[in-house]
């Protein structure tokens, strides 16, 4: 797609229509100038994100060493609710959009009679609504929803500027995605000038200017807000952190389920609102039976990683990444201590390896041991201490008293459904593996040019030198270049010592050859006298070849 600046607002790209393999897609604009729709394995592919690692940092300064280790937060693995998640984002931008085709109700049934030969009337009047207008994710703090989110609608441009559809002037900006993050102060009308500043910031308008000039009430603003959503083609609406939201700040329960109901409603957008276990407080009540269904498939809660499969996954993604000068496979019991320690929350498990490796490095012990681990996560998770020996304890009294991390009530069959855990492992496991032997094709390459340009410059051949460092990575490709570059002088000096060796040996040889004893004996073998064998081998010189016999000529 090619990239246009919308003035004074973001980069946005030129629709580029596609066409759509499901009928229900088909003659949409909005629909058919998205991606094309992700299989499992191509969505681990693009979500996954393994930042580049050399083995020869590890030999790098302390200083440069503990500023690399902050890249292993770079790190992002696909797990099972990530992927539940961006199947259910996908679909609910495309239900969405099915009940707000631009071009009206004739051109899809056109594209419907086509496909079916009879008509088919799904959209032949007002009462066809899409009933999955978003869903509602709940996990524990430190999951990675709010990373996850992120991953997902990256895949997606956030802008699209139409033109023209099928020879007909379509002229139009469609805002694929908006995320909010609820302010801090905890009321609706705070989230609402938070929507109005990233229309602006999206599109280069000044609704929010004109909303605190006016001084608009909550309710006004609702009403316009529902209107540029419409106008702007408003494919989704995430909002992050809704357990900001205060019952008391924004008028109380009532209030705030009105203002919910009405996202879903009367925007008619797809609305997906993320948030912690402290946030059912906002949800409770009567929601679930206003929300039309509890979107596609259910909502998501998500507790902490259970121990096993995924846990394992999580840890082989970032163990590669050590900055240690002596690298520490990977053992049954690092990976217990390290869930002991991090209770199966994917962001404490990052941090703790990243606080092991520096300490690490700055005490001189170069090593990741159990100890140290358990060390790091007692010293500098103090202020979290108290939550993860409740979770160790599973004591239940002490889990209620943390509302991010305890969602053991939320159970409704109709309101909130657990995530799904069925996608295969084996695909993201193999995709770790492409990924890391990918970089370790990279590594090894860099690693020979470098070999190889020091190996010449002391003068070896450069045949000599691929040949040796081929022989010496043959046998071990976790070697680094300094290490390559030491074994190959040794072998270099080696040979040298040896060819001088074989030299000195072939010249004592010959000088044996010529040992009178040697004569002799070789003579008996050969059936001659001693003095015939010494005769023939040059030592006797007869009188008449003695050029003392010779006449002098005067």
């Amino acid at each position: 797609m090619r990239e246009v600046m919308i003035p004074n607002g973001s980069i946005a790209v030129e629709a580029e229509y596609k066409e759509q393999v499901i009928p229900d897609y088909r003659g949409n604009p909005f629909i058919e100038s998205l991606p094309n729709l992700l299989s499992t394995q191509e969505a681990i592919e693009k979500l996954a994100f393994y930042p580049k690692f050399e083995k020869n940092e590890r030999q790098l300064d302390n200083h440069y060493r503990i500023h690399m280790i902050d890249r292993l937060f770079q790190v992002f693995q696909p797990i099972p609710m990530t992927i539940e998640l961006e199947r259910k984002i996908s679909r609910s931008i495309r239900q969405g959009y099915l009940s707000r085709n631009p071009f009206g109700i004739r051109l899809a049934q056109d594209f419907y009679r086509d496909y079916h030969k009879n008509p088919i009337g799904i959209m032949d009047n007002k009462e066809y609504y899409s009933y999955s207008l978003g869903f509602t994710l709940i996990g524990i703090s430190g999951l990675g929803k709010t990373s996850s989110l992120n991953r997902i609608l990256s895949l997606y441009p956030q802008v699209i500027v139409h033109s023209e559809y099928q020879n007909m002037p379509f002229s139009t900006y469609q805002v694929v995605w908006a995320k909010l993050e609820c302010p801090h102060d905890g009321s609706i009308k705070g989230l609402l000038y938070e929507f109005f500043l990233e229309i602006d910031r999206l599109l280069g308008t000044n609704y929010y200017q004109k909303m605190m000039r006016t001084r608009a009430t909550t309710d006004a603003m609702m009403t316009v807000m529902n209107q540029v959503a419409r106008n702007c083609a408003l494919g989704i609406l995430v909002i992050d952190e809704i357990q900001h939201l205060s019952l008391a700040r924004s008028g109380g329960s009532e209030k705030m389920l009105n203002f919910f109901v009405n996202l879903i409603n009367n925007v008619g957008v797809p609305v997906v609102l993320v948030g912690t276990p402290k946030a059912v407080k906002v949800l409770q009540g009567d929601f679930r039976k206003a929300r039309r269904g509890s979107g596609l498939d259910g909502d998501m809660v998500c507790d902490k990683i259970p121990k096993g499969e995924v846990w394992d996954l999580l840890v082989n993604s970032i163990w590669h990444y050590q900055w240690t000068r002596k690298e520490t496979p990977l053992t049954p019991e690092l990976s217990s201590v390290l869930y002991e320690e991090t209770q199966g929350i994917p962001d404490l498990l990052k941090k703790v390896y990243v606080i092991a490796q520096a300490h690490a490095i700055s005490s001189g012990k170069e090593e990741i041991t159990p100890y140290v681990i358990k060390k790091v996560a007692k010293e500098n998770l103090k202020l979290i201490q108290p939550m993860i020996t409740a979770l160790k304890t599973n004591n239940l009294r002490e889990i209620i008293k943390y509302e991010d991390i305890y969602v053991g009530d939320i159970n409704y069959t109709d309101y909130l459904t657990r995530t799904k855990e069925s996608i295969s492992l084996d695909l993201r496991a193999k995709e770790i593996k492409k990924k890391q032997n990918k970089m370790k094709q990279e590594n090894l390459i860099e690693q020979k040019k470098e070999v190889l340009i020091k190996l010449v410059d002391l003068g070896v051949n450069a045949k000599k030198a691929q040949k040796i460092i081929d022989t010496i990575l043959s046998q071990n490709q976790n070697i680094n270049a300094e290490k390559i570059i030491e074994v190959a002088t040794a072998k270099i000096e080696n040979d040298r010592i040896k060819k001088q060796a074989e030299r000195k040996k072939k010249k004592q040889k010959a000088l044996n050859l010529l040992d009178i004893r040697t004569i002799v004996e070789q003579g008996k073998k050969d059936n001659k006298s001693a003095y015939e064998a010494i005769k023939e081998s040059g030592y006797i010189i007869s009188f008449e070849d003695d050029i003392f016999s010779k006449e002098v000529v005067s």
